[in-house]
C-alpha cells in the first residue's frame, strides 16, 4: 500500500524535502501516454522525457538529431498520462547553447507539460542555469557521461576515474547547485565519486551507472524492459521485466529495488 507521502503529487520543492528525509527518488524515462500511465500508477516519482528517444524511439546512433519539437511532442503525450510523477524534459543538443535559446526551448517544453528541464554540462551552462532559474524555470543538471558530448568523448565512456577528472566533476557538481539547479543526474561515474558528490550537495542526485550512493536512480524505459534497440547495453542496465512478470510488475519491482537500496548493486555499478 502507498503511504501518504508516496501518493501525493510531486513538486519541485518536494525534491529537497526527499533528500533531507532520506527518501530515495525513482525516475524512469517515458515517451508516450500509455507507458507514462503505467509508470505513474506503480510508484515512479519522476518521469524524464529523455533525448534518449533519438536512439530508442527514432533509431539514431546518438541523441544529437533530436529537436525541441521532438521533445515537446513526447512531453505532451506523457503529460496527459500523469497524476503524481514530476515531469522533466531534456533540452536537446545545442538548444541550450545560449541563455536565450535555452529560455525559448524551456518555455516550449513547460507549455507542453514539463515541470522542469534538464541540461547537460557545467562551464558556460552555469550561466544558462542561472538565467533559467531567475526566470522561474526549474533546472535539473546532468554531469559525468553527457551523451550530447559523445563526439568530444569519443564514445560512451565512464567519466571521473582519475584524480584530476574526479576533482573537476566534484567542482562542477557544486557549481551547478550553486547556479540554482535543483536536481543533478550523474551518469557513468565511479560509485565512490558519485557517493562523495551526493554528500557534498544539498540537492538530490539521480544516478545512472553511478552506484547506490546517489539519492535516486534512473533507467531508460527500453533498457529497463529488456527491449533490443540495436545498441550495446551498458553495465548498469537491468531487465526488470524478466523478474516483474508484467510491465506494471516490472515498474513496481524497480521502484522497490531503488527504495530498499538493492538496485543498483556492484554488478550494475562502476568501481
Amino acid at each position: 500500500m502507498s503511504t501518504h507521502a508516496e501518493s501525493k503529487p510531486w513538486t519541485v520543492p518536494a525534491l529537497a524535502d526527499a533528500k533531507r528525509e532520506g527518501r530515495r527518488l525513482v525516475m524512469l524515462t517515458a515517451y508516450d501516454n500509455s507507458f507514462a500511465r503505467v509508470a505513474d500508477a506503480n510508484g515512479i516519482d519522476l518521469i524524464l522525457i529523455g533525448d534518449s528517444l533519438g536512439m530508442v524511439v527514432q533509431g539514431h546512433d546518438s541523441t544529437l538529431p533530436v529537436t525541441v519539437d521532438d521533445i515537446a511532442y513526447h512531453t505532451r503525450a506523457v503529460a496527459r498520462g500523469l497524476n503524481r510523477a514530476l515531469l522533466i524534459a531534456d533540452l536537446p543538443f545545442q538548444s541550450d547553447a545560449t541563455p536565450e535559446r535555452a529560455l525559448d526551448a524551456s518555455i516550449q517544453l513547460l507549455q507542453a507539460g514539463a515541470e522542469m528541464v534538464k541540461l547537460e554540462g557545467a562551464g558556460h551552462k552555469l550561466e544558462v542555469i542561472r538565467f533559467l532559474v531567475e526566470r522561474d524555470i526549474p533546472v535539473c543538471a546532468h554531469l559525468g557521461l553527457t551523451p550530447q558530448s559523445v563526439l568530444k568523448f569519443g564514445g560512451y565512456k565512464v567519466q571521473g576515474r582519475d584524480e584530476a577528472a574526479a576533482a573537476r566533476l566534484r567542482a562542477d557538481a557544486k557549481a551547478v547547485a550553486e547556479a540554482g539547479a535543483q536536481l543533478l543526474v550523474l551518469e557513468c561515474v565511479p560509485t565512490s565519486l558519485a557517493t562523495a558528490i551526493t554528500a557534498d550537495l544539498s540537492i538530490p542526485t539521480i544516478g545512472i551507472g553511478a552506484g547506490p550512493g546517489c539519492d535516486g536512480q534512473v533507467l531508460v524505459l527500453h533498457d529497463f524492459l529488456g527491449i533490443d534497440t540495436g545498441h550495446r547495453k551498458p553495465k548498469f542496465v537491468k531487465d526488470f521485466l524478466a523478474e516483474g512478470g508484467s510491465i506494471a510488475g516490472a515498474v513496481r519491482a524497480y521502484a522497490q529495488a531503488v527504495r530498499d537500496g538493492s538496485f543498483p548493486d556492484a554488478e550494475h555499478s562502476y568501481a
